[in-house]
């Protein structure tokens, strides 16, 4: 089942790799450099994150209504908190699911890039794994990955160490393990600053004090630890696959949080200061099915236009000129009178 789901992907990072390695060649670069490699993995992550891009927009919007839903989520919580019974369980599963489809909020799209991208993480994994068995010959090629493009690809050294190699299996080369700690490092400290700038500029204060955002604080301290650990097992390959990956998320992730702050964040409110300097308008949306209590402010890019106040009084149609003669009176034929009071003439 595995090497059904994988192989076609190996193909495709095979290929990708293969064709940016050419282009990168073609440019001038030495095609058995690893810097020619691993830029071949960058633009490999580049263009993954691309066809990801609309599923990163969901990811957005249903992060925004999570957030949004949350005083609602802690009111189910609060009404069946200490309930265990199974009748309580199920009604309150109920009450979830139903709010999720009364807001239109779905809880795994947020999880989408995350789960699509590891299939291609661990496709390029194997391929580089196999990058030695496919120069020998031991196994057959992946894609355009031939014999000659592999060897070329397993001796490459970048910044002395090869693509393929691991810290655990480094039989005391220095160079590899140094460039392992350090991608190792590298990928914790962008994860970190990621997680830190979602959660300090990018949650409203209502926000922070929920299991959602207990968890977030969590993984915030979990993540860099888990890199150190699993880390040292992945090749120098992969672990620059993984901060290109990060690196991608935190400049977009910047992008986002300037431009698209979630309802009630630091970040919305010193938009907001910087629409209004602008003169910018910020219009109230709400999620359909919470009603008028989840109003937030959403910021619109229309200019503000000046509109009269209203008066209590119905304004009259102005009676056009219909091509009168100049100097002819506009007369108005008067209304008939209620009842003739004098005699025929």
């Amino acid at each position: 089942m595995i090497d059904t789901v994988l192989t076609p992907l190996e193909w495709v990072v095979a290929w990708l790799m293969v064709n940016f390695h050419a282009a990168l060649s073609f440019i001038g670069l030495p095609e058995a450099s690893g810097f020619t490699w691993g830029l071949s993995i960058v633009g490999l992550v580049i263009v993954i994150r691309i066809v990801l891009i609309p599923l990163f927009v969901k990811q957005i919007h249903a992060s925004r209504r999570m957030q949004l839903i949350q005083p609602e989520m802690q009111k189910i919580q609060k009404k069946y908190k200490g309930k265990t019974d199974p009748e309580s369980r199920q009604a309150m599963t109920q009450e979830t699911m139903g709010l999720y489809k009364r807001t239109g909020t779905n809880p795994f799209s947020s999880c989408l890039p995350i789960l699509l991208q590891s299939p291609v993480f661990f496709a390029l994994f194997r391929v580089l794994n196999n990058l030695s068995a496919v120069a020998s010959g031991k196994h057959s090629t992946i894609g355009p990955m031939t014999k000659v493009l592999a060897a070329s690809a397993q001796h490459s050294k970048f910044f002395g160490a090869t693509l393929s190699s691991t810290f655990v299996h480094a039989n005391g080369q220095l160079s590899t393990q140094i460039v392992t700690v350090v991608l190792i490092v590298l990928m914790s400290a962008t994860t970190f600053t990621t997680q830190r700038q979602l959660m300090m500029k990018n949650m409203p204060a209502s926000a922070m004090d929920n299991p959602f955002a207990k968890q977030q604080k969590v993984l915030l301290y979990l993540m860099p630890l888990f890199f150190a650990f699993s880390g040292v097992n992945f090749p120098i390959g992969v672990l620059l696959y993984w901060l290109t990956t990060n690196l991608w998320s935190m400049g977009q992730q910047f992008y986002t949080i300037r431009r698209m702050p979630a309802p009630g964040s630091l970040a919305e409110k010193a938009l907001e200061e910087r629409r209004i300097k602008s003169g910018k308008e910020h219009k109230k949306f709400s999620i359909p099915g919470l009603g008028n209590d989840s109003e937030v402010e959403d910021v619109q890019d229309s200019p503000v236009t000046e509109t009269k106040p209203r008066s209590g009084q119905r304004q009259q149609p102005k009676r056009k000129n219909r091509g009168k003669p100049k100097g002819q009176a506009d007369v108005s034929p008067s209304p008939t009178p209620p009842a003739a009071t004098g005699r025929d003439s």
